[in-house]
């Protein structure tokens, strides 16, 4: 299981300056596509030639296994090379050392390696299977699309619920307040998530509860706005039992006692094997991720990356990745394959878009405010890195 985590190195925070760049035209909305900054003009693959003979891809564990990639190389005769990556900060750095071709991405990187030049644009006429069976919700969206041009091929999306042990929480929360106001019932007995990344989640809540903050995107705050989401924190910390970044350390949590309630991912809840957790997306919406296949800008092996990006886009594939890590597959027709996937789809809300526009993507913080300001200047990952470190300190 992965660790979905923004390290809070020096190396890191550096790469994320680059993002500061100036508005070029157009108005940057929640999955507009239509963000401009200012990114390296790097030209898109035109046609596929003769492939390499293999594919080097950094990706989360369970995205590349040996029961759909045998095939592909059986096919295509690209011989898959798997690096599993444990973190965001992590995939970024191997994807600037010039040995991979692909990187399995989320949002919280994705950013980063567009604008640091490490990605290139991708032709989607080169892989059929983005078509229209891929979810609305996953098309075009801000953290993979910029300039008008697409630089990732959409994996799985998820949402951060609010998890809880129902045999204590007997009356299921509608709200995050019981996670987050120091009044709540559960204080000391509530897990967070331990990353900088979390600090959208405080903008989620305080989005609906203090709107005169004049917050409309998490993932862009100005500096007032900053220090109102980790003051937040600090409150919140008050109450915490513990945070989490290993994922079986969150499950043991829950499990032992530890934890009532706090943030989880559905196949978190899952892997409990526990009907005693139950979960919900409060009023409030709530943060999530979404992961997209990204292609290296000196790629060594393209013709075998854009094939593996389409072989793993078809239902088949997309939907064994989905259900092996455990989230929303983004080829809906994976969803009518079967009734386990029928299942599979009901469970991780695959195709409910409803459900997923209360949910804001992991995107990386970047100096241009992504919310459409050009009257200030928003804070970006290293001053969010900053600042978490305060919250726990």
């Amino acid at each position: 299981m992965r660790k979905k985590i923004l390290a809070t190195t020096a190396m890191a925070a550096a790469a994320v300056l680059a993002l500061s760049g100036c508005t070029t035209g157009g108005e940057a909305t929640e999955g507009s596509g239509e963000l401009q900054i200012d990114v390296p003009d790097i030209a898109m693959q035109d046609a596929l030639g003769d492939y390499e003979g293999e594919v080097n891809i950094v990706a989360w564990s369970g995205f590349v296994e040996p029961a759909w990639s045998d095939a592909f190389t059986s096919e295509t005769g690209c011989v898959v090379n798997r690096r599993v990556a444990g973190t965001s900060d992590e995939m970024v750095q191997l994807m600037r050392t010039g040995d991979y071709d692909l990187v399995s991405a989320s949002g919280d990187a994705s950013l980063r390696l567009i604008a640091g030049g490490d990605v290139q644009p991708l032709n989607l006429e080169l892989i059929p299977n983005f078509g229209d069976d891929i979810v609305e919700g996953m098309k075009g969206q801000i953290y993979d699309t910029i300039n008008g041009k697409s630089y990732g091929i959409p994996i799985g999306r998820g949402a951060n619920i609010l998890q809880y042990n129902s045999e204590i929480v007997t009356e299921e929360p509608t709200s995050w307040d019981v996670a987050w106001e120091k009044d709540s019932p559960y204080a000391g007995k509530v897990i967070a998530y331990d990353a900088p990344i979390y600090i959208a989640d405080a903008a989620v809540y305080l989005m609906a509860h203090e709107p005169d903050l004049g917050i409309t995107n998490p993932y862009a705050l100005d500096e007032e706005q900053l220090e109102a989401a980790i003051d937040l924190l600090k409150r919140q910390n008050e109450i915490v039992s513990e945070y989490w970044s290993d994922p079986a350390a969150q499950i043991t949590s829950f499990a032992g006692g530890t934890t009532v309630l706090g943030t989880s991912w559905e196949v978190l809840r899952k892997l409990t094997e526990d009907d005693r957790f139950q979960s919900v997306l409060p009023e409030e919406g709530s943060t999530g991720w979404s992961d997209a296949w990204m292609l290296a800008t000196e790629s060594k092996n393209p013709n075998c990356a854009y094939a593996w990006m389409d072989y793993s886009s078809s239902p088949e594939v997309n939907g064994a990745i989905a259900m092996n890590f455990g989230m929303a597959p983004a080829n809906a027709a994976f969803c009518d394959t079967s009734e386990e996937a029928k299942a599979h789809c009901e469970y991780f809300n695959a195709t409910d878009e409803e459900y997923f526009k209360n949910v804001w993507f992991w995107t990386t913080p970047i100096e241009q405010c992504i919310d459409g300001r050009t009257d200030v200047t928003c804070t970006n990952f290293q001053q969010w890195t900053d600042a978490w470190l305060s919250v726990k300190g």
